[in-house]
């Protein structure tokens, strides 16, 4: 029962979320006052999440760790199933509690810090929706799982990038982050079948007990897709360019974002594929020499910024490519303890630098002496080695360009071509419907019934509902029941609109007012 609580850090932290949705829904006037209980609201989440987690971490120590968490099924469909479960062993558990940590100490500086801002309940929001995310990368017990948490922390990443909106620089640089990060997340759903395919499913567990058994393709297949979304998401090369990108958000999302928590991300799901990995030598290979490659590039573009927190990013880039470069050599524990020690020394920094810069009178330092006789290597580190304008070219401009011209093309061809209005975007509900009237399918022949666990029936309740209405009120006679109804709505607004334009109406309405205004 206790070990059941560890849903407690994901949740609590995704209900404060909610809980300012909420306030923000149904009163959107917003009052100065109001941040006092935001920040109460978001502290008491994160520290109750953080205690939870404590208790975990003396149960583990007392009576070992407990290891899988088996909660019940979240999907199955045919032989395919995935677990609803965790992961609490020493890695998860450790990793868990310092985040609980670090979020309970950003969101205690976020606070005062972003007082009088605007976006006050809007920050606070996405920032416990990422916090939650995070716990379940870490704590999440199959790979399917952690790529919930893995879309929520980028979609929160995209949001907070963006915070200033209306400045033209955050919104391309947020639209940058997320299309670079979308290329990660197709190789992160390659590697998720590429395991169901030769491990036999997700779990963290059975992908470990397979490891031995695959063949070398089938595990180097699953590391490979896997780590395309581990070095895209912790920003290595060759997708270094986004991150730094990412500083436009405020310095606490800075710092809880790319100095300690979602910045380590690849390399927590790097750990977790240890078993997989150890079984691919030209892998391991491959992730040393990215990992050196870009440490090297992140210590040497670090030596030529001008300000503190592109100075702090392109170290913690370094950083982590030495993380990625002991995991290459086999030594997963030393990348394990190297990410603890970093993500909390860095979150200090991050936290630190608004202080550092009242306190400093001096500018910054020049690059040093042997760096500036290297004209060209100078020319090339403030050009960022031409990353960015790299990454724009090869990933972001050809997105973009891509995405217009399937919207030209789905506006002048396929639209057309459905013979749908410009705006009709159901054309296979409207194909359905036209069978059903000449009688190729029966009107009650569509149902999902082949999907279980707590997805599963999630889908198939909301599927059903919908169907039943579509059937019944909008494509019932070719949209007369959603006409009946609308109909009758509109004859009982007639009838109300005539009693009200009544004498005696009039004069108790007007009486009313008198009473109210006194």
């Amino acid at each position: 029962m206790v070990d059941h609580s560890a849903w407690l850090a994901i949740f609590l932290p995704w209900g404060a979320a909610l809980t300012l949705a909420g306030e923000r829904l149904f009163h959107p006037v917003w009052h100065e006052a109001k941040e006092k209980t935001v920040g109460k609201i978001s502290f008491a989440a994160t520290l109750g999440a953080l205690l939870v987690l404590l208790l975990l971490d003396v149960k583990a120590v007392l009576f070992g760790p407990s290891g899988a968490l088996h909660s019940g099924e979240w999907f199955g469909a045919g032989t395919y199933t995935v677990p609803l479960g965790l992961m609490l062993d020493g890695l998860g558990l450790s990793l868990a509690t310092l985040m609980a940590w670090i979020s309970l100490l950003t969101i205690r500086f976020s606070i005062p810090y972003m007082h009088r801002e605007s976006g006050f309940l809007r920050f606070f929001m996405i920032l416990n929706l990422f916090i939650g995310a995070m716990q379940l990368i870490v704590l999440a017990g199959n790979a399917l799982l952690v790529f919930v948490g893995w879309e929520l922390a980028g979609v929160s990443s995209f949001l907070l990038i963006g915070y200033a909106f209306e400045r033209n620089t955050a919104t391309k640089n947020a639209n940058r982050a997320l299309i670079t990060n979308r290329f990660g997340d197709a190789g992160f759903l390659f590697g998720i079948f590429a395991a169901f395919t030769w491990c036999g499913g997700v779990d963290w567990r059975q992908i470990a007990r397979a490891a031995p058994q695959v063949e070398t393709m089938g595990a180097t297949l699953v590391g490979l897709g896997f780590l395309c979304a581990a070095l895209a998401k912790s920003g290595q090369i060759p997708f270094s360019s986004w991150i730094a990108r990412a500083m436009d958000g405020p310095t606490p999302s800075s710092a809880i974002f790319y100095g300690s928590l979602m910045v380590h991300a690849g390399v927590i799901l790097t750990l977790r594929l240890e078993p997989m990995l150890q079984q691919t030598p030209s892998l391991l290979t491959a992730i040393a020499a990215i990992g050196f490659v870009t440490a090297l590039y992140g210590w040497i573009t670090a030596q030529g910024q001008s300000d503190v927190k592109s100075s702090l990013i392109f170290a913690t880039i370094s950083q982590i490519g030495l993380m990625f470069l002991w995991c290459g050599l086999g030594w997963f524990t030393l990348a394990a303890w190297h990410l603890g020690l970093h993500a909390s020394f860095r979150a200090w920094q991050f936290l630190h630098a608004p202080s550092l810069m009242d306190d400093l009178d001096r500018p910054a330092p020049p690059a040093p002496r042997w760096l500036t006789r290297w004209q060209r290597l100078h020319t090339a580190l403030l050009q960022r080695f031409w990353l960015e304008h790299l990454g724009d070219a090869m990933i972001v401009a050809p997105t973009m360009k891509l995405a217009a011209d399937m919207r030209l093309l789905e506006h002048r061809a396929i639209t057309p071509l459905a013979g749908l209005p410009a705006h009709a975007n159901a054309i296979s509900t409207l194909a359905q419907w036209q069978e059903q009237q000449t009688g190729a399918i029966p009107a009650s022949g569509y149902a999902v019934d082949r999907s279980t666990g707590v997805a599963g029936k999630m889908i198939q309740g909301l599927a059903s509902i919908l169907y039943s209405f579509e059937e019944n009120m909008i494509l019932k006679g070719g949209g007369a029941g959603l006409m009946e109804v609308l109909q009758l709505v509109g004859k009982r607004l007639i009838l109300i609109d005539h009693l009200l334009s009544q004498p005696r109406y009039l004069i108790l309405m007007i009486a009313l007012t008198f009473v109210i205004i006194l």
